[in-house]
């Protein structure tokens, strides 16, 4: 083996406490070495990246000619361009098990704040006046219907949550076997799905088909007075079909952690509305989730400069034109 370390490039810091575990396995080039007007400094050496927030487009890759593997801190890796990727001969790997927890409590947290109608309650304390009781209106979430609209690992974490809350679960995924789904939870279509939850939650990745699932008609569709909770990507969302759904009384409130535009201006409609609730992005975001994700990334950024096929590989073709880079 080559004493010489593989050079890694961060787009975020490395947390104090892996410092010098990552230390001991690569060299870590930036952030520390951008600036405004270089935010990819040293990118140009990198062989391997942890990705978080930033598009890697062609012309991107193209500053980085001896980059090897890209490694997203996270499931998405719809800001990575695979194809130009692949071209290049740069594998692309994502971290599916890493958000996996924190994800799914915080859909389950929007899901209760929506239903229990905290954020208008809030307002409605800091207002002042009397008899609260009368005027609030909430859902109790016992042997209602969860919709999953996806089943993959944070919507199957999330589906046993809230069986704990008593809830029944329906899920629809087209791209899973029958054996995949509990007895009795699976949806056949999107539309029977929607048509008898009680709250809908999505876990889709996003794709040219699933991009803009959620529209007018997708909404119309819903069962009256339905929760809507997004914790996968803003782009499936229309927010003006979303937001005309709820002055219709269609739906009783939404959760989203993700919108488009990301982040939502500051005088954004929806921040006005007492029905909805909206965080920035940040389900993943504890201190548990943050170390697992980044040192998940980050192993297998060194398993493939090691010669080592990575786990979970979104471009399979590229590994057998790639030459282990340490040897």
């Amino acid at each position: 083996m080559s004493s010489v370390q593989p050079k890694v490039w961060f787009e975020r810091p490395v947390p104090p406490d892996l410092v010098d575990a990552v230390s001991a396995r690569a060299t870590i080039l930036g952030p520390a070495s951008a600036t405004p007007d270089e935010p990819y400094a040293a990118l140009g050496e990198a062989e391997g990246i942890i990705a978080s927030v930033h598009r890697y487009d062609a012309e991107l890759l193209d500053l980085a000619p001896h980059l090897r593997v890209i490694s997203r801190t996270g499931i998405g890796y719809d800001k990575v361009d695979v194809a130009a990727a692949t071209q290049r001969g740069i594998a692309v790997c994502n971290t599916p098990d890493g958000p996996t927890i924190s994800t799914a409590e915080h859909t389950v947290m929007l899901m209760l704040m929506v239903a229990k109608n905290v954020k208008q309650s809030e307002a409605a304390l800091r207002a002042g006046g009397s008899d609260f009781y009368a005027r609030h209106v909430g859902i109790e979430l016992r042997e209602k219907v969860l919709g999953l609209v996806g089943f993959g690992r944070i919507a199957r974490r999330v589906a046993d949550i809230a069986m704990g809350l008593g809830m029944r679960i329906l899920a629809f995924d087209p791209f899973l076997p029958p054996d995949t789904f509990p007895d009795g939870s699976r949806a056949t279509s999107l539309p029977e799905l929607l048509g008898a939850a009680d709250v809908v939650s999505v876990h889709v990745p996003l794709t040219e088909d699933s991009e803009g699932l959620f529209d007018d008609e997708a909404f119309l569709a819903m069962k009256p007075g339905a929760v809507f909770i997004n914790t996968a990507r803003g782009r499936l969302v229309d927010l003006d079909a979303l937001a005309a759904a709820l002055d219709s009384g269609r739906l009783f409130g939404a959760g989203l952690d993700v919108t488009d535009p990301e982040p939502l201006p500051p005088d954004h409609a929806l921040f006005q509305r007492p029905d909805v609730i909206v965080t920035p992005h940040v389900a993943a975001g504890t201190a548990d989730a943050k170390r697992r994700i980044l040192w998940m990334a980050f192993d297998q950024v060194i398993q493939l400069l090691n010669g080592e096929r990575p786990a979970d590989l979104v471009n399979p073709e590229v590994w057998d034109r790639l030459t282990p880079s340490v040897s």
